[in-house]
Formats: C-alpha cells, sequence, structure tokens
C-alpha cells in the first residue's frame, strides 16, 4: 500500500489494515462505500456486484462548492461547509441504514490547502463518526488513474482529473501508473487570476509538460468538467449515444466544441443537454484549460471516463488476479446469475458457436463470449419488444473496458438473437457506429445464438456440433442420437438462416439415421 502524508505532515495509510475498506476478499468488495469529498461536490457511491466490475448500487451527490473563493480568502467556503457537513451527515446515516461497513472517506485539494481544513476536518469526524483522509496531490492523481485501470484495463496515455481547485495528471501503461504531477488549474481558482489567465494556464501547463513529456497519444478526461464538456460535444455533433464513458473526441472535435461553448448561450446549452447550473458556471475556465492541454500535449485523441478517485479507491483493494479479470466478461456473468432463467447456459452457448468463428481475433472473441452470457438476461420484457429492450439495456448498462462501438455490436447481436431482422427499428441511428462488415458479423452472430439457444435447453454440444466444411462453403451440424429429436422445424428453419447470413449452405449430418 501507498502512505500518503496529510497537510499536517503526518504520514499514514489510509488504505491499509487500518481502513475499514482494506484486506477485503472479492465476494466482500460487492457492497463498498466510499465518500469523495471535492472542492466543487461531496458524493457517496455504494457499489455492488461483480468485484471487478461494479455496478452502482447507491450514488448521491451535493454539490457542495467547498472550494469556492478559497483561492482568494484562503479558506473554506462558509456555505459550503454546511451543505458538506449536512451531505455527510446523511451519508453516515444512510450507510448505516444499509448495513455496511462505514465507507473510505476521501478529500482532495480544498481541505488539504485550506487554512481552517483540518478544524472542518475534526468538525466533520465528531458530527458523523466517520474517519476523513485528506490525501496529497500526487495520491490523488494516482487513485484518479487507478479509476480509469478499472474501467480500461488496457489505458495507455495520460490520466488528466479535473476538479474545482486543482487538476492532476498521471501515466497509465501496462496497468501500471507511471510520473505523477498536480497543478492549481481548477475552475474555482482560476475564478481568482484578475488578468493574464490564458497566460497563467499556458505557463503552468508548459510546467505539466516538463514533468511529464508530451508522448502521450490519448488523454483520459476524469472529472465533471470534463464529462460536462464531453456531454456538450456529443450535442453539437448529433452524437446517437449519450453514454459519456468511453465517449471519444478528436483535438478538431474539441476545437470545434470549445469554439461552439464559447459563441452559445449557456443557458440554452444548460436546457439542451441537463448540465446542471452550477458545472455550467464553471464550464467556460475549464474550456480554457481544456484547450491549452490539447495545445500542450497534443494527443491524436481524447477519452472520458466516468470513472476516477472513487474507483481508484475500489480498484486498490483488489488483488492483481482480480485486476487481471476482463470486466466486461465479470459483468456479463454477474448479470446472467442475477437474470437468465438458467444460469450458466451462456458459457454452453459460446462453447457450441465458437467454432464458427475460428479467426475471431481477441477482442472480437470476448464480445462474442459477453453476447453469449447476455443472450437470456432479458427474456422478462415483453415479446414485442425483447429484441429492443436488450439492445437498450447494453448499449447504456454500466460496463467497463466496452467502446460505444463493441457496445453497439453486442446490442445489435442480440436484437439479432430475438428478432430475425431489423427493419424499422428504433435504434437504427446507433447501427452507424459499425461499419457494414461489423452489422454482418454482429447479424451472424445473433442468428447463431437465436439458433443455439433454441436448439438445446441443455447443453447444445450434448445435441450436436457445428463447423465449417473443409472447403469453406457449407456450414455443417452433426447431431447426436439425442440432438435427431430436438431438430425439429422451427430448430430447421432457424439453422437455415443463420447458413443464409454467413451465405454457406445448410448440412445436416445425422438427420433420420
Amino acid at each position: 500500500m501507498h502512505g500518503v502524508r496529510t497537510t499536517s505532515g503526518k504520514k499514514i495509510d489510509p488504505f491499509g489494515t487500518e481502513s475499514p475498506f482494506g484486506q477485503l476478499a472479492a465476494r466482500e468488495l460487492r457492497r463498498v462505500g466510499v465518500v469523495d469529498i471535492g472542492s466543487n461536490s461531496v458524493r457517496l457511491v455504494i457499489f455492488d456486484g461483480a468485484a471487478r466490475s461494479p455496478a452502482y448500487f447507491y450514488n448521491e451527490k451535493v454539490m457542495a462548492g467547498l472550494g469556492r473563493d478559497m483561492a482568494a480568502t484562503g479558506s473554506l467556503n462558509p456555505e459550503g461547509m454546511e451543505r458538506a457537513l449536512a451531505a455527510l451527515k446523511r451519508f453516515a446515516a444512510l450507510s448505516r441504514d444499509m448495513g455496511i461497513r462505514p465507507p473510505v472517506c476521501v478529500a482532495t485539494a480544498a481541505m488539504r490547502e485550506a487554512s481552517n481544513g483540518p478544524a472542518f476536518r475534526k468538525k466533520i469526524e465528531k458530527a458523523t463518526g466517520l474517519k476523513i483522509h485528506v490525501i496529497d496531490g500526487q495520491e490523488e492523481a494516482r487513485l484518479s488513474a487507478q479509476g480509469v485501470l478499472l474501467g480500461w484495463p488496457d489505458a495507455r496515455g495520460l490520466v488528466c482529473d479535473i476538479g474545482g481547485n486543482s487538476m492532476e495528471l498521471a501515466e497509465v501503461e501496462d496497468g501500471r501508473i507511471g510520473r505523477r504531477a498536480t497543478s492549481g488549474l481548477g475552475p474555482f481558482r482560476l475564478q481568482q487570476v484578475k488578468s493574464g489567465l490564458r497566460k497563467h494556464i499556458r505557463e503552468i501547463m508548459a510546467g505539466l509538460a516538463r514533468e511529464l513529456g508530451t508522448e502521450h497519444d490519448r488523454l483520459y478526461l476524469v472529472g465533471g468538467s470534463w464529462r460536462a464538456i464531453g456531454r456538450l460535444d456529443m450535442e453539437r455533433r448529433g452524437y446517437p449515444m449519450t453514454v459519456l464513458h468511453e465517449y471519444r473526441m478528436t483535438p478538431d472535435d474539441v476545437a470545434a466544441t470549445l469554439k461552439w461553448i464559447a459563441d452559445s448561450d449557456l443557458s440554452d446549452l444548460r436546457a439542451r443537454t441537463g448540465v446542471s447550473s452550477s458545472r455550467m458556471d464553471l464550464i467556460p475556465l475549464a474550456a480554457q484549460v481544456l484547450d491549452e492541454l490539447v495545445q500542450t500535449f497534443a494527443p491524436t485523441e481524447l477519452a472520458i471516463s466516468s470513472y476516477g478517485i472513487r474507483e481508484g479507491l475500489l480498484y486498490e483493494q483488489m488483488s492483481n488476479s482480480l485486476r487481471k479479470r476482463d470486466p466486461l466478461i465479470e459483468a456479463a456473468r454477474f448479470t446472467e446469475r442475477q437474470m437468465a432463467r438458467m444460469p450458466g447456459g451462456g458459457k454452453l452457448l459460446y462453447q457450441f458457436l465458437r467454432p464458427l468463428f475460428p479467426d475471431a481475433p481477441p477482442e472480437r472473441d470476448r464480445l462474442m463470449h459477453a453476447a453469449c452470457l447476455l443472450h437470456d438476461t432479458s427474456w422478462r420484457a415483453h415479446p414485442d419488444y425483447r429484441a429492443e429492450s436488450c439492445f437498450d439495456n447494453v448499449t447504456r448498462a454500466n460496463m467497463a473496458a466496452l467502446s460505444h462501438p463493441e457496445r453497439v455490436f453486442i446490442g445489435l447481436a442480440l436484437l439479432y438473437r430475438y428478432k430475425n431482422n431489423r427493419q424499422n427499428s428504433a435504434m437504427a441511428a446507433l447501427f452507424n457506429l459499425l461499419t457494414d462488415s461489423e452489422q454482418r458479423d454482429a447479424e451472424i452472430l445473433g442468428k447463431a445464438m437465436r439458433f443455439g439457444a433454441m436448439f438445446s435447453a441443455g447443453d447444445p454440444l450434448d445435441a450436436g456440433a457445428l463447423r465449417i466444411s473443409p472447403k469453406g462453403d457449407a456450414l455443417e451440424l452433426r447431431l447426436t442420437d439425442k440432438g435427431r429429436a430436438l431438430m425439429g422445424e422451427v430448430a430447421q428453419s432457424r439453422f437455415e438462416s443463420l447458413c443464409k447470413a454467413m451465405g454457406l449452405a445448410p448440412v445436416v449430418k445425422g438427420q433420420g439415421e
């Protein structure tokens, strides 16, 4: 574990054995709470579900504004302290009511830098019974980067976490965190710069570039202000999906959106996107920081991460073996256990269908695996809307390690699992996130699941085996004794539909013997 120093200089280890969050087995990570006391917001998150890919069992945020005007006064905002204390009392009570361990509470820039931060910390602890860990900027950068790694195991680039009073940067590569830096580029602090704001931002950014280098192809953007700008970018582009996690932008996209924001009425943008007024007030300053960030580091791509310090606290407690698991597969397995009629059937279906895709690369194979695990989790939906329901569930699901096109690929495959065609689909705009080839592959996977799922109510390999013929011109189904009884006319029809989608002749062996 990593010891850190408090603002008083005392070394602590908030994530070690003394922490109520520390030393938890994977099964115990299924319902744990964390509190993030930031310069702008105070938030409680209670995680539940599969340990490697947790769901948000409870999530509440109060825009307390602790750090508002702090750059000028040196103290926490009085109204912000009242609102933060009331929120933390509520969070402590909620945790008790839910029967979970006391949440881990981490405070960042405002609490560590304010002259009255230590006194306010003691007041919180006395009033709530919570233990508050005030961390330094380096540790904040590390935890934010760990949050990105929780949702993005193959992350490679520079994590940039903007808060109200500070902005932290950290390198990530191969599951590890490299150089880190902290700065005073939070919007609250920038509000106090009376002249030469652009020069001020540029000078600080140049210092960050000297510390971290500029050889980073991707920036991972963490923090509410970045998410708000990402949502505005979606609005400007008419992007068909509003899931912010893993939303990608090019530098040209960012430049166009920042100009659009500058030329627009902020109240109109807020009404169109649902961004809160308190957040929208900070967007012009955050936009100037982002503009300089892009110009200084010159990335080829920027990606929005919904995961940050709170998720980093959870990642902190995962063993290395747990960290190496695929979050997508873990989430799909958990969903299957909770919602499928016959949990475990997804793995059997996946094994039955694998011979259809012998050359699938690992990145495609994991999507096929996840789709099979999810293939029976929407069965409670009305039959007339089941196809659209499962598509919607996947494209909007809280799943990590899944890009937007990958969401659509799995969703489209599941749509075909329940429906033979997608004519007049209300989801059509999202299909364009896939190439024509990817849409065809999703159709083949969906029709393969459509056949395999009804071919046998048990293990389909007990009923038959699939293979593409040696000449590559036919799809062969070799039936077992059990399979001959199961190969009725509906199964035959679905098998033929699959073959048609693949452009192969249907061949059934062992039928009628």
